[in-house]
């Protein structure tokens, strides 16, 4: 093959997979998300987040990952968490929300989301959050689940385990889930039952959970913790209402929807807002 042919297939290589373009300036923003093809960290100019105080019904969940976030922006030990349960229930907005908290103290801290299908590219990530060791990172991926057949989870070991090299120490990392061990348990159940090793065909997927140091979980709501949620909104953005209006079209609004949680309380807010002519 000549020189020429081999000028070719390099340019043709490079077409397709463009060089990743440099880290940005971390003080242009306090939020990135991680896209590819280029690599590139994008800022967000405004995150789409609630304030912590309106996020009712999962107190201890916030407060452990509150003081977690804290303790991990002021440059002392932290773990990263693991965000699993019910839908709806405010597990992403969660993670949103003890990031402004930090920011609201005046730690510099920075919120870089990663999506599941991007998890083969974590290790490119991880150099440029390396490099910049000054700067505190939360590395968020929201829905994190794996399929029977998906090897995604082998690139998120380098996020929690780090390898040789170890995970950065100005990096953490936060993950919601609906599954508790990150797979369908129908899926765990069939693998124990047709593998050879049943404990060992599931151990390595099901011990990535194990990896967290945090595990949050999220269970549905009471009905007055629903009504508290929608209460709290109202407040906040000073929609007028009383407690028995609010009750009555509260429980309607769920009964239509065939479910309660803090994603349906915002809904029906939501339509109560628009209703009444306020933008939010």
């Amino acid at each position: 093959m000549s020189e020429l042919d081999l000028a070719r297939i390099a340019d043709a290589l490079e077409r397709l997979a463009p060089a990743p373009l440099p880290a940005p300036d971390f003080r242009e923003a306090d939020a990135f998300l991680w896209q590819t093809v280029p690599d590139r960290l994008v800022p967000v100019p405004r995150v789409n987040r609630v304030d912590l105080a309106l996020l009712r019904g999962i107190d201890r969940s916030r407060d452990t990952l509150l003081a977690n976030t804290l303790q991990f922006a002021r440059g002392a030990a932290a773990n990263n968490a693991l965000l699993w349960g019910a839908r709806g229930m405010g597990k992403s907005s969660l993670v949103k929300a003890v990031h402004a908290a930090a920011l609201a103290e005046g730690l510099p801290i920075k919120l870089v989301e990663l999506s599941r299908e991007d998890l083969p590219t974590v290790g490119r990530l991880l150099t440029h959050l390396r490099a910049a060791h000054q700067t505190r990172f939360i590395l968020f991926c929201d829905d994190l689940s794996f399929s029977h057949d998906d090897q995604h989870y082998k690139s998120l070991k380098a996020v929690l385990d780090g390898g040789i090299e170890g995970r950065p120490a100005n990096v953490i990392f936060y993950a919601t889930s609906n599954r508790r061990h990150l797979m369908p348990r129908d899926m765990i159940e069939n693998e124990r039952s047709t593998a050879i090793n049943p404990s060992e065909a599931v151990e390595e997927k099901v011990s990535l959970s194990d990896r967290f140091g945090l595990w949050l979980g999220f269970h549905p709501c009471s009905q007055d913790e629903y009504l508290a949620m929608i209460r709290g909104y109202c407040d906040s953005y000073g929609v007028d209402i009383s407690d028995a209006d609010l009750r009555a079209e509260a429980i309607e609004w769920q009964a239509t929807r065939g479910a309660r949680s803090g994603r349906v309380a915002w809904q029906y807010f939501t339509d109560l807002a628009g209703r009444r002519g306020i933008a939010l």
